[in-house]
C-alpha cells in the first residue's frame, strides 16, 4: 500500500484514494475540537480573526460565528446543563436562570471541555483548520495530555465517496483491521478509557465484518451494526451515516437524540492535544488516509482479514497492532 500518496496546499496532507463525494463534488469534512483553557468567547474571537463573520451569542457559553470564509463555526462548553434549553416557565426567573447557567458554566470550564464545531469544509481547505489549531494553541488553549482530568477528543467527519454499500463496508472493514494500530500509536489517553467516550467493537462484530466473504446488502450491513453497535460509543459511530441511508430502520433500535443524520463516517477516536508540538489536525487526518487505503485495496483488505481472523483463533494470539504494520510497510 502506498502511504505517500498526494498532499494537500503543500503541507502534508495526504489525499485519500477517492476524492470526489457521491454527489461528483469535491469530498468535505466536518471537524469537532475539544480544549481547555480558552473559553467559548475566546475561541470564537479566534475564529473569526482568521476567517471572519459575526458572532452571535446564545449565552455566554456558546457562541456562533456566521458567515464565515469557510461557514458557520460553533463555539461552545460541552455541557447541556449551562445552555437555555427554553423559555422560563415563569418569566421572572429569566434572569435567575441565565445568571446560575453562567456560574454553573464558569465553574464547569474548569474540567468540561469548551469545543469548536466547524463547517464540514472541502478537503482542500483542511490546512485552513490547521490554521485555527495553530491559533488556539497559541491562545493558550489545551489538550488531553495537559490534565489528569482532561478527557477532550478531536473528530472527523469525513464525507462518504459513494452510496455503494460495498465502498463502506470496505471502510468499515479496513478500520476494524487498523483499530489496534491507531489504538497503539495515538497511544489513546487513560482518562477517555475510563470514561469510554470511544469503544472499540467487540471482537466477534469484528471478526463477522473482516471476514473475506463478508459483502451484504445495505440491510443486513445496518442491522448487523445495531446489533452489537447500538450505541454512538464507538470508536468509528456509524450511526450518523445509516441514519441518513436508511432513518427509519435506525430509529426503530437507536432512540438517542444526539444522533444526527448525516453522509459521513463519525470518527472518534483520537485524543486532542491542543498545544502539544508533536500533535496536529494534520497528523489525524493522514491516519484516516491510513485507513480509507487500505479499504481501496481489495486484494490486501481481503488477505489482511484472513490473517486477522487467523490470529484470532490461536490460544495465544500475536500482537494485532505490531503485526498490521507489515501491511502498511508492504
Amino acid at each position: 500500500m502506498d502511504m505517500s500518496g498526494q498532499t494537500i496546499g503543500g503541507l502534508s496532507f495526504r489525499e485519500p484514494p477517492y476524492l470526489k463525494n457521491h454527489e461528483g463534488g469535491l469530498r468535505r469534512v466536518g471537524v469537532e475540537i475539544e480544549f481547555g483553557s480558552v473559553s467559548a468567547r475566546e475561541a470564537a474571537l479566534q475564529v473569526r480573526a482568521l476567517f471572519g463573520g459575526e458572532i452571535e451569542t446564545e449565552d455566554e457559553h456558546r457562541l456562533h460565528i456566521r458567515g464565515t470564509e469557510l461557514g458557520d463555526f460553533l463555539s461552545e462548553l460541552d455541557s447541556q446543563y449551562v445552555h437555555r434549553s427554553g423559555p422560563a416557565k415563569l418569566p421572572a426567573l429569566e434572569d435567575l436562570q441565565t445568571r446560575l447557567r453562567k456560574i454553573l458554566g464558569d465553574i464547569s470550564s474548569l474540567v468540561v471541555p469548551c469545543e469548536i464545531v466547524c463547517p464540514p469544509v472541502e478537503i482542500d481547505h483542511l490546512p485552513r483548520l490547521q490554521d485555527l489549531v495553530d491559533a488556539l494553541g497559541g491562545a493558550g488553549a489545551r489538550g488531553t495530555s495537559d490534565n489528569l482530568f482532561y478527557a477532550f477528543g478531536f473528530q472527523l467527519n469525513p464525507e462518504i465517496a459513494s452510496r455503494e454499500t460495498g465502498y463502506i463496508t470496505a471502510v468499515l472493514k479496513a478500520y476494524l483491521l487498523m483499530s489496534d494500530w491507531l489504538r497503539a500509536i495515538i497511544r489513546l489517553d487513560i482518562t477517555r478509557q475510563i470514561i469510554a467516550f470511544a469503544d472499540p467493537f467487540p471482537k466477534d462484530y469484528a471478526a463477522l465484518v473482516v471476514d473475506p466473504d463478508y459483502w451484504p446488502d445495505i440491510e443486513r450491513l445496518i442491522d448487523d451494526y445495531l446489533s452489537y453497535n447500538d450505541t454512538r460509543n464507538r470508536e468509528l459511530d456509524l450511526l450518523p451515516l445509516f441514519s441518513w441511508l436508511d432513518p427509519e430502520r435506525v430509529r426503530e433500535r437507536v432512540r438517542d437524540i444526539r444522533v444526527k443524520a448525516r453522509p459521513a463516517f463519525h470518527y472518534r477516536l483520537p485524543d486532542a492535544n491542543i498545544g502539544q508540538s508533536d500533535w496536529s489536525l494534520r497528523l489525524e487526518w493522514n491516519r484516516w488516509c491510513v485507513v480509507e487505503r487500505l479499504a481501496a485495496d481489495r486484494e490486501r483488505l481481503d488477505a489482511m482479514g484472513q490473517a486477522y481472523i487467523a490470529n484470532n483463533n490461536r490460544i495465544i494470539g500475536e500482537n494485532w497492532a505490531i503485526r498490521s504494520t507489515e501491511w502498511l510497510l508492504t
